[in-house]
């Protein structure tokens, strides 16, 4: 593949070089996580408009951390044992023959436009190990894997590479990660979703849009919850903050050299930065920033708190339809990859309570909001050249559990041997399912696929080659594909 350099398929990954020591900052978030050296790069090497075609490829991966019951949603088992086949049934999909769950009931209606793959497989039920083959397309865990903390020497996240081999767009980087990191109860960082190996400057840029609270799950405000269903402390604090581009009253640029911070009136002051910027007042990557920052089109596209009363409706008034809704229009603006975690500190993670809590926390903003993003790339066109694929670290076990001592109620374990995928648009034809379980659910029957072929599936989406590789400070390749793309798909 050409990169921007015109190097071949071995070609050094495009990434401006710089440090994070000026952060754009968007009130308390960071603007994906730029500094202005940053900035003043991507607008040097963007370029203008990329014509439609190849280039407008995208993908929106859709995380659910913590592992969605494959048993409880799109592979049910309704003549299993009651042990093994839970308290929910199947509904009919618009597609003859496919039946998903009956909390589902909007994905369900729209089955034309996604397909499952029932038999995505891997050897891990740990978190922290699930959360990096999942991330990074790769099974096999690199040497000096530790679950407790992201080290130099992981396997780059997908999310990184994309980020390193897709070239920017409209003054924005190929791929970025909202509404936050994925952070443990603990307050550590969970492995497998940063840079590794390629170096932190490949890490990708995380949309830090809510503040970590190790209490709260969920869609919040609307659906949080927690799972073990403790008497709330006090008044719920989560929220969820969209960035408000500009700088504060009062700046100079002693302050625009340091850090940039929340402007509530930046309509008010977009004139006076542009002048301010077009005297001279400022070095070319300080420029950069300004234009940025008073670029109409990125406002909107981070600006979702306010979009119109129609759309919020649509896809819900919660951290998991903001978060979708803010993924579409970054599509939009020109991201090639935006992975959305639907769920903080493993909010999927259902050893007890399992059917409350998917009934009423988690497959209501889920339904919604999934739907609402496909109908809106649907009607837009824009579902052809996107991917957007929804996964977890792993599946749950086919056998339901009980923990008395934490939970009220049963729940399932983690699950690395089978879970189900969905996927819909970039090529992949509707209304189809791949691979299937067995009779239990627990193991792929037919048509296994390991990671590596759900992130050649990705890469393929985004129009990299399949001899594509980036080299190291050494000038040793690495490739990138470690798999085949779903073929059946397709």
């Amino acid at each position: 593949m050409a990169s921007r350099t015109g190097r071949t398929s071995e070609a050094q990954p495009w990434h401006p070089q710089m440090t994070r020591r000026l952060a754009v900052q968007a009130g308390a978030v960071g603007l994906l996580g730029l500094g202005i050296e940053h900035l003043g790069a991507l607008r040097a090497m963007g370029g203008p408009a990329t014509p439609k075609g190849r280039d407008d490829r995208a993908v929106i991966y859709i995380f659910l951390s913590g592992g969605l019951s494959q048993l409880d949603s799109f592979d049910l088992k309704p003549d299993a044992p009651a042990e093994i086949r839970g308290e929910f049934r199947p509904i009919a999909t618009r597609t003859p023959g496919l039946s998903i769950c009956e909390h589902l009931p909007k994905l369900a209606e729209r089955s034309g436009l996604w397909s499952l793959v029932r038999s995505l497989t891997h050897s891990s039920n740990d978190h922290s190990a699930g959360h990096h083959i999942m991330l990074s397309g790769r099974s096999d865990l690199p040497s000096g894997f530790d679950p407790t903390k992201p080290r130099p020497s992981d396997w780059p996240s997908i999310a990184s590479i994309a980020g390193a081999l897709c070239p920017p767009r409209n003054n924005l980087p190929p791929a970025v990660v909202l509404p936050e990191k994925l952070i443990h109860s603990t307050g550590r960082a969970i492995p497998g979703q940063f840079g590794g190996e390629m170096g932190a400057k490949h890490d990708p840029w995380f949309i830090e849009a809510s503040p970590f609270d190790p209490t709260a799950y969920g869609a919040y405000p609307t659906y949080e919850f927690d799972h073990q269903q403790r008497p709330p402390a006090g008044a719920k604090t989560k929220r969820f903050q969209t960035p408000s581009l500009g700088l504060p009253e009062g700046f100079s640029e002693s302050r625009l050299a340091g850090r940039l911070g929340l402007l509530a009136t930046l309509d008010r002051q977009r004139s006076a930065l542009e002048n301010s910027a077009a005297a001279g007042g400022f070095d070319d990557e300080r420029q950069g920033a300004v234009s940025l920052l008073t670029d109409r089109k990125v406002k909107q596209a981070f600006d979702v708190l306010h979009a119109p009363d129609a759309v919020l409706d649509r896809y819900g008034r919660h951290t998991f339809g903001w978060s979708l809704l803010m993924a579409k229009r970054l599509v939009e603006a020109g991201v090639k990859l935006v992975q959305v975690n639907l769920g903080n500190n493993e909010t999927w993670d259902n050893h007890g309570n399992i059917f409350p809590h998917l009934k009423d926390k988690l497959f209501p903003p889920t339904d919604q909001a999934v739907s609402a993003l496909l109908d809106d790339l649907n009607a837009s066109g824009l579902l052809d050249s996107t991917l957007v694929v929804m996964a977890g670290e792993f599946g749950r076990t086919p056998k339901i559990s009980r923990l008395a001592e934490f939970y009220k109620l049963p729940g399932r374990d983690h699950w690395g041997p089978a879970q189900s995928v969905l996927l819909a648009g970039g090529g992949v034809q509707g209304g189809r399912v791949i691979g299937s379980t067995d009779k239990i659910g627990g193991y792929p029957r037919s048509d296994p696929h390991p990671p590596e072929n759900f992130a050649a599936t990705i890469y393929n989406a985004l129009g990299l080659p399949s001899n594509v590789s980036w080299r190291d400070p050494q000038d040793r390749p690495h490739f990138v594909y470690h798999g085949e793309p779903i073929s059946a798909l397709m």
